[in-house]
């Protein structure tokens, strides 16, 4: 197996640590207001995907997903709102959940909240103040960028790209606080109203980066095989993320990591910010699970994409044809079909950096074998176990 490794920007033979280790999983997870639209279907899915083809090739896996419960925009949202933030979080971070359900994405092992994992994310703070990696500013930890030569390893950008990106994404370079203004938050200190958790540096809250290294090195260890998300978290996120946890661990922080393309729609980026959001539960009351899971493989996993509605049209065509030809009438004319051909251009396909959209077009060309085989009163029995047992493999339900 293969997969397109951000760090090194190439495609890399995928090695598992040992025959009874298991492959290790870490994806970011939402940002709980707004949920459920089609870009966070498409980050599930794909490492829905991944997992269960891991399993299929006969590895164990172990996966965490985080969910980021606090954080500056939900405390805006429940504002505007007028509700409780911590309600806020939970009930939409259930509408998340009851939604990936829906689509037959399996929930991880571990579903991490940031609000309940704040003691391992004090105790790697600590580690990097005693080191001198991070600094206290009136309660404000930060981490000191230029302690690390490596920083920017994974995005590859220089420093006026970086400073103009963490602008964008909220790092702040000109709070006066800060040694750099590359430099990012680690602990933010207590704010009038705001909720807080205790720390040896005084009350406040976890800073965003600090979240993930604190949930994937607590239940997956100190290195973990794949790491993912969006390509929009490849910086300052997943940047920050390597250089607080290699400096704390002194080790490796991730082996592969696996960024999933951006979701498009009408030109921009799909976003809770913009609002040009196509929101799942409503495509549900249209389209069956099956044909959203098409629509989102149709596209390779890290290709960016725009999604229009006659793609969803499509997918729903093709489920109807896989179901079509796992249901169709078994003749007794022995019948011709090559369905081990089929399985192993699946898994070529499969192992080729996860090249779904080619995977479709062997379904595809299989389905196409039973109904025309199963018409001609062929036994098409065999082929359509093979075919139940590719589609699985996606996680498609065929009902």
């Amino acid at each position: 197996m293969r997969l397109y490794n951000t760090m090194t920007d190439r495609v890399e033979e995928f090695t598992p640590r040992g025959p009874d280790v298991p492959v290790t999983i870490y994806a970011c997870g939402i940002t709980p207001y707004d949920v459920s639209h089609l870009g966070h279907a498409l980050v599930g899915l794909t490492y829905d995907v991944l997992g269960r083809y891991l399993r299929y090739r006969g590895f164990g896996t172990r996966y965490v997903q985080n969910v980021t419960d606090i954080d500056d925009d939900i405390l805006k949202r429940a504002a505007r709102d007028g509700v409780a933030w911590d309600e806020l979080g939970r009930t939409q971070t259930e509408r998340y959940l009851a939604t990936m359900d829906r689509l037959n994405i399996l929930r991880p092992d571990v579903y991490a909240k940031a609000t309940e994992e704040t003691e391992k994310m004090v105790e790697i703070i600590g580690g990097l103040l005693e080191d001198r990696l991070a600094y206290n500013k009136e309660g404000h930890i930060f981490f000191r960028v230029r302690a690390d030569a490596d920083y920017g390893k994974l995005s590859k950008y220089d420093r006026a790209e970086m400073l103009a990106i963490a602008a964008e994404r909220g790092g702040k370079p000109n709070d006066p606080l800060k040694e750099d203004p590359l430099d990012f938050l680690l602990w933010q200190a207590a704010a009038p109203g705001e909720p807080t958790w205790p720390s040896p540096w005084g009350p406040g809250r976890p800073g965003w980066h600090i979240e993930c290294s604190a949930m994937s090195m607590k239940y997956l260890g100190d290195t973990i095989d794949v790491h993912g998300g969006g390509t929009d978290l490849i910086f300052p996120h997943h940047e920050s993320e390597i250089a607080q946890s290699e400096s704390f661990s002194k080790q490796p922080f991730v082996r592969y990591w696996m960024h999933v393309g951006m979701l498009r729609y009408e030109g921009e980026k799909m976003s809770k910010s913009l609002g040009n959001l196509v929101m799942v539960p409503k495509l549900l009351e249209t389209y069956s699970p099956d044909a959203i899971r098409l629509c989102l493989l149709s596209h390779r996993y890290r290709d960016a994409w725009d999604y229009e509605d006659a793609a969803i049209d499509e997918a729903q065509a093709l489920a109807d044809h896989l179901k079509a030809a796992a249901t169709a009438a078994v003749g007794s004319t022995p019948a011709t079909i090559d369905s081990d051909g089929f399985r192993e251009r699946f898994i070529a396909a499969m192992d080729d950096d996860y090249n779904t959209p080619v995977v479709l077009d062997i379904l595809r060309g299989l389905a196409d074998q039973i109904v025309a085989g199963s018409a001609q009163g062929a036994s098409v029995q065999q082929a359509q176990a093979t075919l139940h047992e590719l589609t699985d493999v996606l996680g498609l339900t065929l009902i």
